[in-house]
Formats: structure tokens, sequence, C-alpha cells
């Protein structure tokens, strides 16, 4: 049975990848169209995100990337920016 959530649940929703790594906390919905678009994650204290974007704030990850919405998010592990030290 499909269960629906309300947008406003998913403020502060903590978000994982789906290898299980710490991604961050939901801070915004983007809508178009009357469809989500995107997710804007919040870069927060020990989540994987903030080890990669250094000091970023945070990311908009595509809709089409979330895997699952219930208690937590799930997002695809291809969401993670990719990070090279040699970049620096």
């Amino acid at each position: 049975m499909l269960k629906m959530k309300r947008v406003s649940e998913c403020y502060d929703m903590k978000v994982f990848t789906d290898e299980g790594d710490y991604f961050g906390d939901i801070e915004e919905i983007i809508i178009a169209t009357n469809k989500i678009g995107g997710w804007r994650v919040k870069a927060t204290r020990n989540s994987f995100l903030t080890q990669v974007l250094g000091s970023a704030k945070g990311v908009v990850v595509p809709h089409q990337l979330v895997k699952s919405v219930g208690d937590i998010m799930i997002i695809n592990k291809s969401a993670v920016p990719s990070y090279n030290p040699e970049d620096e």
C-alpha cells in the first residue's frame, strides 16, 4: 500500500546514501510545476557531505536520485559530489 507523506513533514529529515553514509538534513524542497524537482540538503556536523564539501553549506539533490522517503530519506550514492584532493 502506498503511503502519502506531506512535504512539510520532510523538513529537517535525516538523509542517508544507499550505502549507509549519513549525508545531511533536508533544508528545503524545490517544487516546479506542482512536482518536486529537487531537495536542498544542508551539510551538518559529522555528515559525509561536510567531509566532501568542506566549507560549502549544502547541495541540491535532484528528485530522480531519491530512492525512498519515510522516517529518513535514502538517496542514490551518485548524488554525492565527487571529491578529488588533487584539485586543491
